[in-house]
This record gives C-alpha cells, structure tokens and sequence, in this order.
C-alpha cells in the first residue's frame, strides 16, 4: 500500500514526555520512517513556543535514525499528506484519552479518507504521564526528570520552575 512505510506522529508535545518518546520509539520499529510533527495549534495556549517544542523534541530523539521532527500549521490530515504518507500515529494513554482520539479520528476520516490513524500505548511505567501534569508539577517545584528528557526539565524549571 502506497505511503505507509512512512508514519506521521502529531501532536502538541508541550513539553515532550518519556511517554511521547517511547510511543515515538515503538512507531519507529514498524515503520521505516516516523515524523513527528509539532502543531502550532494557538487555541492551547503553550507554555513552550514552537521552535522550543521542536529543538526540545529534536533532542530527544537524535539516536533514532529514522525519525524526523517538524512542525505544521493546519490541519493534521493536510501535513500527513505532505509528509508523503498515509497513516497517523495517536498515542493513548488511558481510557479517558480515547473518547477524544476516537472522535478525532473518525472526523479525519471523513476529511480525508484515505489516511488511517494507528492507536499506540506507551509503556505503562507512563500510561499516566501528561505534559500539563508535568507542568503542574514543575511549576510547584517538584523534580520532574522521571518523567521527562534532562533538557526539558531544565526548560521547565527556567520557565516555571518556583520562584525563589
């Protein structure tokens, strides 16, 4: 099938989690390339701007060679066909993500039918990992590095680390 050896992992990733780099990990050994593409997405409002979000991402992923980042501006289903593919990686972490991820897809479906949209489980030391706890908890103080990249967590603590 035409475009499916490359898989587009969109997201917000504000700040990347070990849970989004082992998703990112699991993709990159079923397809033989992975794109993880960083939405804009404005109505978020972001802790970290774009070009952070992407060097922060960039970072964690420089040992897996099939993996790219890049980000986007629009709709999801617009990049994954500019990015030459067909398929879209969602990571789910509980049973509360996937009414949301189910709703998602099934109206990317409608938009463009041709592009599918492949659910994947992180690990389950992160299963409960979410950038806007980390940021929560960075934000109180707590050491977050469990959780998170080293780069990221000394981010977060310059952003919105306590204030002392």
């Amino acid at each position: 099938m035409a475009g499916t050896k490359i898989a587009v992992y969109p997201g917000t990733f504000d700040p990347v989690t070990f849970g989004h780099i082992d998703v990112i990990k699991r993709a990159s050994r079923i397809f033989e390339k992975v794109v993880v593409a960083v939405a804009h997405n404005r109505s978020k409002g972001t802790l970290f701007s774009v070009e952070e979000r992407v060097a922060m991402l960039r970072d964690a992923v420089k040992e897996i060679p099939n993996v790219s980042v890049d980000d986007f501006d629009g709709l999801v289903v617009e990049y994954v066909r500019k990015a030459g593919s067909n398929v879209m990686v969602r990571g789910l972490r509980m049973l509360s993500d996937f009414e949301y991820e189910f709703q998602m897809a099934l109206t990317n479906r409608k938009l463009a039918g041709g592009i599918e949209t492949i659910f994947m489980m992180p690990h389950e030391d992160y299963s409960y990992v979410s950038s806007k706890l980390i940021k929560e908890a960075a934000g109180l103080g707590a050491m977050v590095g469990e959780l998170v990249p080293e780069k990221v967590q000394e981010a977060l603590r310059k952003k919105i680390g306590p204030k002392k």
